[in-house]
């Protein structure tokens, strides 16, 4: 794909989840579910998750991890693809995004730092709309870089207001469960340097296109907490 194409796309998916009907995420107590993939039926795609493809077909499906519990695998053979789930929701009220991961392979050149080889295993974003110029709308990645050392914080070289932190990093941990946490209210002030607006979605995204590589990774439950 060119680069000048994937741009465009990557704009229009921004679009598309900004102008869609919005849905407020499942709360329990003082926790919004974003995903509970949990008790889903095996070989499905969560009902309440869209696909979208920029290059490539995705390949997502709830699997039974060697746990016992039920998770999202992510596969890519040189694709570039995403599962995104509107929600609506003020950031500075449940600031904590928690999620689980899982690599089992990471496409070998990729390095969120050059635009020619901008491919993770691992992604998760929260998508910031802004009205009314949809291509100002701020995303915030959370991802499983290749090279990058861990604690980068980057702006992504395709797209100026997408901005990227680098919470895993390399091979070394492949195979492994972790479960995360972050403040993104606190990163989003610190990366865009003002207030967030509304929330509008939720993305996780694979891509191995840009090293003509492969990758998997696997999510367990997403959630957004007051701590």
């Amino acid at each position: 794909m060119k680069m000048a194409k994937k741009i465009f796309c990557i704009s229009i998916f921004i679009i598309s989840c900004s102008l869609a009907a919005f849905s407020i995420v499942a709360a329990q107590g003082s926790v919004l579910m974003v995903a509970l993939f949990s008790g889903l039926k095996e070989g499905t795609v969560p009902s309440d998750w869209r696909i979208k493809e920029w290059k490539g077909k995705a390949d997502a499906q709830i699997i039974s991890d060697n746990t016992g519990h039920e998770v999202l695998c992510l596969k890519s053979n040189g694709a570039s693809t995403a599962l995104y789930k509107e929600i609506t929701l003020n950031i500075k009220e449940s600031p904590f995004l928690n999620w689980k991961w899982k690599v089992t392979k990471i496409p070998p050149g990729g390095d969120v730092r050059n635009k020619n080889t901008d491919d993770q295993a691992a992604q998760i974003y929260v998508v910031f709309p802004k009205f009314p110029s949809q291509i100002n709308s701020r995303m915030l990645g959370y991802i499983w870089d290749s090279n990058a050392p861990v604690g980068s914080e980057v702006t992504s070289a395709k797209l100026s207001t997408t901005k990227y932190i680098v919470v895993k990093s390399g091979a070394k941990d492949i195979g492994k469960w972790f479960s995360e946490k972050r403040n993104v209210y606190e990163d989003y002030k610190r990366l865009f340097n003002e207030e967030p607006p509304a929330v509008g979605s939720i993305a996780l995204m694979i891509d191995s296109d840009d090293t003509k590589s492969s990758a998997e990774s696997f999510f367990g439950d997403i959630s957004l907490s007051a701590d």
